[in-house]
């Protein structure tokens, strides 16, 4: 197997949980990691073993780099996933795949020009717990799904984050941080948006970080931190998101879908993994659908090696640059709708990604 070999820019947070993953999978190498911060990227090169630890326009040039892995903040990620595709290199964006659907449309139209693969996160909807959810779907347990509720609220990531601010500008919020994991769950589970409708607020016009060295340090808030959003798909079911960042606590279902005969409680769409479970009308309790074979750990990076794999076959990926880019104009006009009051229609229509079958899953390494 020939090994595609991988440079990452970006050596914030979530870059750990992409190093570890992609190194537990064949055919795929992280040969260099780089950073605005050199003395970050070192470190996260010492962490995990990795060759190079360099600027990011040293990566960007680098001839053995076949794919970039984009995990920078989100208001550069349209910046370097171009210069990316511009360097003749394979890319895998971390979400949003930009801070507007107009730069992601733009992007996936370049990659086509230059003839190079885009991806982008999440790729969740990959692991064992939507996949089922989706077979569930298919095989009609629930019948006709007409509807759905997806709720993930909470106070903001300030409690945690050592750096939060950048979770309140543009390209961010709940909905853009968050969002997006619901909607392409969605999108697997009901197809293509079709148009929304939305309202939003935000509680404070400052936050103050509660951890780490800048603990006490006070920041603006630039987006709205509670969106409502109402979904129509093309297919007729609608469904109803609410993400928040001002949220004490709530006890409401994360996630289900309703259907003429029954109810999908579906997985936390920001995991790999289940429970996955139905209740129909005359049942007393809820019943655990088992989960198929397939990846329940956290495998971040799971859609890139994935890419990979669909590129080798000629096949489309399924976490590709055109649905994350269609996520990407449902999220832009839930802003849009809540702004004016208005129905906003979305126009792109990507490819549903399809299920695995098990001979993807045996050469992507999936264990039993």
């Amino acid at each position: 197997m020939t090994t595609t070999r991988i440079g990452i820019i970006g050596c914030g947070t979530i870059s750990g949980a992409y190093l570890r993953s992609l190194a537990s999978f064949e055919g795929v190498e992280v040969i260099a990691v780089a950073d605005l911060d050199l003395e970050r990227a070192q470190a996260k090169a010492r962490e995990h073993g990795v060759a190079l630890a360099i600027s990011p326009a040293a990566l960007l040039a680098h001839e053995d780099v076949d794919l970039v892995v984009n995990l920078t903040v989100p208001v550069a990620h349209a910046d370097i996933t171009r210069a990316a595709l511009h360097a003749g290199k394979a890319v895998y964006s971390e979400k949003p795949l930009a801070v507007t659907a107009a730069d992601a449309q733009d992007l996936v139209a370049l990659a086509v020009e230059r003839g190079s693969a885009l991806g982008c996160a999440p790729d969740t909807f990959l692991g064992v717990g939507l996949q089922t959810s989706v077979q569930a779907l298919t095989d009609g347990v629930i019948g006709r799904p007409f509807a759905a509720v997806a709720h993930v609220v909470g106070r903001g990531p300030e409690r945690w984050h050592h750096d939060p601010a950048f979770f309140y500008r543009p390209g961010a919020g709940p909905l853009f941080d968050m969002g997006p994991y619901y909607v392409t769950a969605l999108v697997a589970l009901l197809g293509p948006v079709a148009s929304v409708m939305a309202d939003a607020t935000r509680m404070l016009s400052e936050r103050e970080i509660e951890s780490g060295p800048l603990a006490g340090t006070r920041f603006e808030v630039d987006v709205d931190t509670h969106v409502t959003a109402l979904l129509r798909f093309a297919g007729g079911a609608t469904a109803t998101l609410l993400t928040s960042f001002d949220v004490a606590a709530s006890a409401l279902p994360r996630f289900e879908v309703f259907g003429d005969a029954g109810t999908l409680a579906v997985p936390d769409p920001n995991t790999f993994s289940g429970p996955v479970r139905v209740r129909g009308p005359e049942d007393e309790v809820w019943r655990d659908l088992p989960l198929g074979f397939g990846f329940a750990g956290n495998v971040r990076g799971l859609g890139a090696v994935e890419m990979v794999r669909a590129v080798r076959a000629g096949r489309p990926p399924r976490a590709s640059g055109a649905l994350a880019a269609h996520v990407l104009e449902v999220l832009e006009g839930a802003v849009d709708a809540a702004a004016t009051g208005s129905r906003v229609t979305v126009s792109s229509r990507p490819p549903v990604p399809t299920p695995f079958v098990i001979d993807e899953l045996h050469d992507l390494g999936a264990a039993a």
